[in-house]
């Protein structure tokens, strides 16, 4: 079988994929794992493009002689720059963010008072989820900073 019976169909499926559940997350209908799998398989689809040019290699290569094709990924590329600045007004972060970040600087105690939880429950829901705690430290210095095991305390505190 040749590389581009099954590098453009990968390339294609792939596509359809990531352009799909980035509909949902843009819309806010994403649900189970659609954020998930666009995060994850977008290297899919990156792996995905890389094979179906170099099946395509000759053609690729032409693109860059082509004013036209040149100016678009030149567009792009600007794009792609811009994206890195700040908009005016600083670094304000969207407000389930900005929440999360509250929750994981505050102390336990207080968390607990939001979960409408006791603190004893609290901390063995932690302690149970392998975080040993005391009722004044906040998630954020319970993790030293490591976003994963700030997450891991608030899915154990904030779990059903």
């Amino acid at each position: 079988m040749k590389l581009r019976e099954w590098a453009t169909p990968l390339t294609i499926g792939s596509f359809t994929l990531i352009a799909a559940t980035g509909i949902l997350m843009f819309f806010h209908w994403d649900s189970g794992f659609n954020k998930t799998v666009h995060e994850w398989l977008g290297w899919g689809l990156l792996a995905a493009a890389i094979l179906h040019a170099a099946a395509n290699f000759g053609a690729f290569k032409r693109y860059f002689k082509n004013r036209t094709a040149l100016i678009v990924i030149g567009v792009c590329l600007l794009i792609l720059a811009a994206s890195f600045v700040s908009p005016p007004g600083g670094d304000r972060k969207p407000p389930h963010i900005a929440a999360t970040l509250a929750i994981t600087n505050t102390p336990l105690s207080v968390v607990a008072q939001v979960a409408n939880k006791d603190i004893a429950v609290v901390l063995d829901q932690l302690r149970r989820a392998g975080i040993e705690a005391t009722a004044q430290q906040s998630l954020k210095q319970l993790s030293g900073g490591k976003r994963e095991l700030e997450m891991k305390g608030l899915a154990a505190i904030f779990a059903q």
